[in-house]
């Protein structure tokens, strides 16, 4: 996929910045000439921590830079033209905006705008009646017990063949780059478990699928760079410089996702011409999250488009396959920086798998451990840390739509956007004490080695109230299969021990490559 250079991207910022002058410009002009003949308490606004440009300059590190900003301020204000960015880190905020007052928080015209690019009208992108649709249906579908064992024989399969992959290396001492594959592992899970197509990219059968991802990547980090470019309409009318880039990757991202939807319609359309419409209808049901949305496309086919089907598709993709292959990527990068952490959850595994023979089949490995997966609060608590320090959803931004004043009592108008941001929050001493950078399972167990919990508008990885992530228990179910059979089988450490890694700048938060050697485990007697 193609990248913009340096000189683009400098071209773009001096742009950017000589529109932020002007339009920061009539803000302030505006806001000096305006009267004020209300008799109502006087307006208190939170502090101004910089501007656009700012954030511009600082994009390449765009959640450090809010993280330098919250150690100064809890509640901070970004100047965007026609509107303030308002970073809040107050838990008594967070739960106000996603639960207490949820009706005035939502994506709005703004946020839909901006991810509509790539998200469309899915879920992460609308409010109201597409959202409650999308949500009924999605919430129906997590809560059945065919799709709980339907997925975990997924992860099963595809956590097989990821071990299967890493021994490849290891025998040949090969270093690998453990993120593109836990991204490749997640999306082929994701395909199997969403839209019941086996793409099987971990093992290189589907150069289109691979494509797809990247194309996916490049999109996503484009989409997220909009927020911060004031000219992004302009190129998108232009269909230059970076808008001509994304509009390029979701050509190719809408071909591929239409193509599965025509291949699964008709699949159903054979079955259903075989005169056995009842059982066709429950097998398909039963089979995958795609079908089940295909089958009330049938029943209301006015209410769900093509296009409708593709956006829904494209939202849990992001969902299925982004955050959760970051967060491992993550963890794993933790793992070889804290190797003693690394050995004790190898260990939690084998106690309750029993210890590592170093050449017992690994299929016969995840066949067992499915049953013992949700005993191991060791490995939970070292994913609660990497979620709290590295979350898949680095910052989520909320429009308000009325006038407001929040619990921390600063003011907000309708149209600012109110953004929490998971990263920054997770690394606050005020909320975690003094060793809040320090990657610290423990800080999860209590003393009997249970874990501990933590409020959800504290501990925000998973977002809270009304739109609290539907598939949190499959994402844990997911990463502790995948990261108990790795440990179970290999160690691993840096190709360069001491390499810090970064991240890239996307709606989620992807690390930018993790190359590794992994190594055999020798068998515990």
């Amino acid at each position: 996929m193609e990248r913009r250079g340096w000189s683009q991207v400098a071209m773009e910022v001096t742009l950017a910045a000589a529109a932020v002058t002007l339009f920061l410009g009539l803000i302030s002009f505006w806001r000096k000439t305006k009267t004020n003949t209300s008799k109502v308490r006087k307006a208190r606004y939170a502090p101004v921590a910089g501007t656009v440009l700012n954030q511009i300059l600082n994009f390449h590190r765009l959640h450090d830079y809010t993280t330098d900003n919250f150690r100064k301020h809890p509640c901070f204000r970004m100047l965007h033209p026609g509107r303030s960015f308002i970073g809040v880190s107050d838990p008594r905020d967070v739960e106000y905006i996603l639960s207490t007052n949820f009706a005035n928080y939502g994506k709005g015209w703004y946020n839909h705008d901006n991810l509509g690019g790539l998200l469309g009208d899915g879920i992460f992108a609308v409010d109201g009646e597409k959202w409650r649709h999308q949500r009924k249906l999605a919430s129906h579908e997590f809560s059945t017990r065919n799709l709980r064992e339907y997925s975990s024989s997924a992860f099963r399969r595809d956590a097989t063949r990821l071990a299967e992959v890493v021994s490849e290396a290891a025998s040949s001492n090969q270093t690998v780059d453990l993120r593109d594959l836990l991204m490749k592992t997640t999306m082929d899970s994701i395909f199997k478990v969403g839209f019941g197509v086996d793409l099987d990219t971990l093992r290189g059968s589907s150069e289109e699928g691979v494509r797809f991802s990247q194309a996916f990547d490049d999109a996503s980090e484009i989409v997220c760079g909009r927020y911060s470019d004031v000219l992004w309409r302009m190129k998108k009318a232009l269909n230059i410089g970076s808008e001509a880039t994304l509009r390029k990757n979701v050509r190719f991202i809408d071909d591929f996702t239409y193509r599965i939807i025509e291949e699964k319609m008709e699949r159903m359309a054979e079955a259903n011409s075989a005169n056995d419409l009842c059982s066709s209808e429950e097998k398909m049901k039963k089979e995958n999250i795609l079908s089940r949305f295909l089958l009330e496309r049938e029943n209301e086919p006015d209410k769900i488009s093509k296009t409708y089907l593709k956006d829904i598709i494209l939202n849990f993709l992001i969902a299925g396959k982004d955050t959760t292959a970051s967060v491992l990527s993550w963890f794993f990068y933790m793992m070889c920086k804290n190797k003693e952490i690394q050995r004790r959850v190898a260990e939690e595994v084998d106690s309750v798998s029993g210890p590592s023979s170093g050449g017992s089949p690994v299929a016969e490995f995840t066949e067992k451990l499915c049953r013992d997966v949700e005993y191991l609060p060791f490995l939970h608590a070292a994913l609660n840390e990497t979620l709290r320090l590295y979350p898949g959803v680095p910052q989520d931004p909320k429009m308000c739509f009325s006038d407001d004043t929040l619990p921390s009592g600063f003011d907000v108008r309708a149209g600012d956007i109110v953004v929490y941001m998971p990263y920054s929050m997770g690394r606050l001493k005020e909320l975690w004490g003094e060793d809040a950078e320090v990657f610290r399972p423990e800080r999860w167990l209590e003393e009997d080695g249970s874990l501990r919990h933590e409020s959800p508008f504290k501990f925000t990885a998973f977002q809270a109230g009304p739109r609290v992530c539907l598939g949190r228990e499959f994402a844990y179910r997911q990463m502790k299969t995948i990261v108990a059979t790795l440990l179970h089988f290999f160690t691993f450490q840096m190709a360069e021990e001491g390499k810090n890694v970064g991240y890239r700048t996307m709606l989620t938060l992807q690390i930018q490559e993790l190359q590794v050697r992994a190594f055999p485990r020798q068998p515990v007697r």
